[in-house]
């Protein structure tokens, strides 16, 4: 942009300077040429005044004397020529009347008119200037006085005025591209200062706010603008913050005193409740470790866990365990199936939401007896794919193109329980751990949730297996 800048700003200086310079240059050439004319016709007007009485008398010897001493002096042919346009006496023998120029000049003098070069005598214009007085006795014109004067010294006194302007030209030149780079940096700091403050804040850094002091008054105000948009982010974010702080505390709390109650029930139950007692005291740890997620998030205001190897198999089971019981009260058929292993890159837990999010979807509205499948595939290309697939009503391709958006409720989901919030935060979970979330119709009718994550470094191709895990 300051390339830019500083382009138009010159070119527009060359443009200025051009259109003041070559103007003034065509005013200084017609003036010397109006300078030059004025001063050969009083010369030649003086001639004339001479040449009355000596044409009259036919004594022309001091006429003559008069134009050789003029002709010496200044090297100006001079002549005076009859009615009938024939050279009486010149200072010069071979001086010529019949050329186009002065022959056309020599007839409008001798019909009375005062006759001259009327155009600008430019400094590559070699032709000389010529003047014609005709001569007139009792009213009557008797002759003419012409005068043929080289235009050398008008041409270099033009060339050295034009000279003196186009070296202005280029001093004036010289210091406005010099200016141009402090002016383009003058105009473009609060720009630069916009863009490292955007930059700043992009990374995390919110206290960063744009200089004002200085530049033009609209970017200065772009500044103010841009400092007030960020003061009021910032504001935002730290209530969202302090929001998931709270929210993530006080969840916390009664989650640690349920577990220790579920823990205590262990007691009073026969081995025939072992596995769900395990599985809630399992789930209650996760819910715990989401809670710890929310505070070290809202605490940090960056990701809290780095990504770690899991076994995508291995959560995909556990969350099929875990949402067994809902399906079977809901009618449903619930199985995992695939890959025996296949190891994944993301954070701890990331998968287990999003999985928890598609079965809930699934079976919140799927219908009854809807038959809900989490199928893993082998890593392939550098990711792991689980599909979701239920053989639900499903939704059209402009629903399942919206599906994913914050608050987006399908019109026939109006009675069920939820914000329209699930799909949009897997969604965003995913994108910020390289992967994605994909929706399409199933075959022949339902959803196909395709969840993509990062394969592990190293991970193989492990065989497909038949054997499914259901509820």
């Amino acid at each position: 942009m300051r390339r830019r800048l500083a382009v138009v700003y010159v070119s527009l200086l060359v443009v200025a300077c051009l259109g003041l310079a070559l103007p003034l240059c065509g005013a200084i050439a017609a003036g010397n040429t109006a300078d030059m004319i004025m001063d050969r016709s009083n010369d030649t007007v003086r001639f004339a005044s001479m040449a009355g009485p000596a044409l009259e008398s036919g004594e022309t010897e001091a006429l003559r004397s008069e134009l050789d001493a003029y002709d010496s002096l200044y090297e100006i042919r001079a002549a005076v020529v009859d009615q009938n346009g024939d050279i009486v006496v010149s200072s010069r023998p071979d001086f010529a009347t019949d050329n186009p120029e002065t022959a056309e000049l020599v007839r409008a003098g001798l019909a009375g008119n005062r006759a001259g070069a009327d155009d600008v005598r430019w400094p590559w214009d070699e032709r000389p200037l010529i003047v014609v007085e005709p001569i007139a006795r009792s009213g009557e014109v008797i002759g003419a006085v012409v005068t043929v004067s080289p235009t050398g010294a008008l041409r270099q006194a033009t060339i050295g005025q034009w000279g003196i302007i186009s070296g202005g030209v280029l001093v004036i030149l010289a210091s406005g591209i010099a200016a141009a780079g402090p002016l383009t940096r003058w105009v473009l700091r609060p720009v630069r200062d916009l863009d490292q403050a955007t930059r700043s804040i992009s990374e995390g850094d919110l206290t960063t706010r744009v200089r004002v002091e200085s530049g033009p008054p609209e970017l200065r105000d772009l500044g103010e603008s841009f400092n007030r948009m960020a003061e009021t982010i910032t504001t935002l974010l730290q209530r969202q913050r302090a929001f998931v702080s709270y929210a993530g505390h006080q969840v916390r709390n009664p989650l640690a005193a349920l577990r220790l109650r579920v823990d205590g029930l262990a007691a009073h139950l026969d081995d025939s409740g072992a596995d769900d007692h395990r599985l809630a005291l399992d789930e209650a740890d996760r819910l715990t470790r989401i809670c710890d997620t929310l505070l070290s998030l809202a605490g940090s205001g960056s990701a809290p866990q780095p990504p770690v190897p899991v076994d995508v198999r291995a959560i995909a089971e556990l969350r099929v365990a875990a949402w067994a019981p809902v399906a079977g009260r809901a009618g449903a058929t619930l199985a995992c199936c695939g890959t025996s292993s296949a190891a994944a890159y993301c954070p701890d837990g990331t998968l287990d939401q999003v999985l928890d999010v598609l079965i809930d979807n699934a079976l919140k509205f799927g219908g009854a007896g809807v038959r809900i499948a989490v199928h893993v595939r082998p890593p392939a290309d550098g990711r792991v794919v689980v599909h979701v697939v239920d053989d639900g009503p499903g939704l059209t391709e402009e629903q399942l193109a919206d599906a994913a958006q914050p608050f987006w409720r399908s019109t026939d989901s109006s009675g069920a329980d939820g914000q329209g919030l699930g799909l949009s935060i897997v969604s965003t979970l995913l994108q910020a751990h390289g992967g994605d979330l994909r929706l399409t119709r199933a075959d022949p009718h339902g959803i196909d949730a395709r969840v993509r994550v990062p394969a592990a470094e190293g991970a193989g191709e492990p065989h497909t297996s038949d054997d499914q895990s259901s509820a």
